[in-house]
């Protein structure tokens, strides 16, 4: 039985990633630093979970990396401006979100969030688009701060299950990396994957279910994938994702664009 369902943020929940570079690339040129990363670095940095770690692959590949401090000052001034950027409405949800989000309210099922973001940029993300309480709609909120190792580890997916008191096979993921359906699968927990701007060419292999978005009544799939009764996602199919017939129905569920 279907008891949660647990949402990665940046590229699953709103398509932020492109906000994330130019507030890097911002942060560089506000302290002087000389780096400028392009639309097709950032893909291969993204394969990177988390800001800091990001920012020390990136130096540290250039041969010049900055101690603890500058890498947290550097991180914080990338923060400050990526919360500019979506206070000033930069930011949209994607498709379905919310809509699957208030399918699961009326049926009692638990919303969760499972990232590997700070919980500062998950304030300034999901503030503007939910609300100031927007903390309220969800049971669980696990940051990528408040764990050892972040995705693809299991750790905010099992802090989730944890905090919820629920087994792994009560609960669906949505994610859009790679990295991030491995965290779920580690975790055993089934896993939906809508692919992002920067996570397109991801494989997503292991998803138990591929769709290009969650789909609305005005912005449907383009055609409907076998074992779904709408061209969105909907309830009904988490439930059917959950638990025992995950893998066997994986076939059946995925999409067909």
């Amino acid at each position: 039985m279907l008891k949660a369902v647990l949402f990665d943020v940046d590229g699953t929940l709103a398509e932020t990633e492109e906000y994330h570079r130019c507030a890097f690339n911002a942060a560089f040129a506000q302290l002087g630093v000389q780096a400028h990363w392009s639309a097709q670095q950032y893909r291969e940095l993204l394969k990177v979970t988390g800001g800091k770690e990001r920012l020390r692959a990136y130096f540290t590949q250039r041969g010049d990396l900055p101690d603890d401090a500058q890498i947290a000052q550097l991180h914080a001034a990338k923060n400050a401006l990526y919360a500019q950027g979506i206070a000033a409405g930069a930011a949209r949800l994607r498709p379905g979100v919310q809509r699957l989000m208030h399918e699961a309210q009326r049926a009692g099922v638990r919303l969760g969030i499972a990232t590997t973001t700070s919980e500062v940029n998950l304030d300034a993300l999901l503030r503007p688009l939910l609300g100031a309480q927007w903390s309220r709609a969800f049971s669980c909120v696990v940051a990528g701060d408040q764990v050892a190792h972040k995705k693809p580890a299991p750790d905010v997916y099992l802090a989730c299950l944890a905090r919820l008191d629920i087994g792994a096979h009560e609960a669906v993921a949505i994610e859009d990396s790679a990295a991030g359906v491995r965290a779920a699968r580690a975790a055993g927990i089934a896993v939906v994957a809508t692919p992002s701007q920067y996570t397109d060419t991801d494989d997503f292999s292991q998803a138990d279910c591929l769709l290009p978005h969650l789909g609305e009544p005005d912005l449907p799939w383009e055609h409907l994938p076998p074992g779904f009764a709408q061209r969105r996602l909907q309830l009904a199919d988490l439930q059917r994702l959950a638990g025992g017939e995950r893998r066997a129905k994986a076939g059946a569920l995925a999409p067909q664009d």
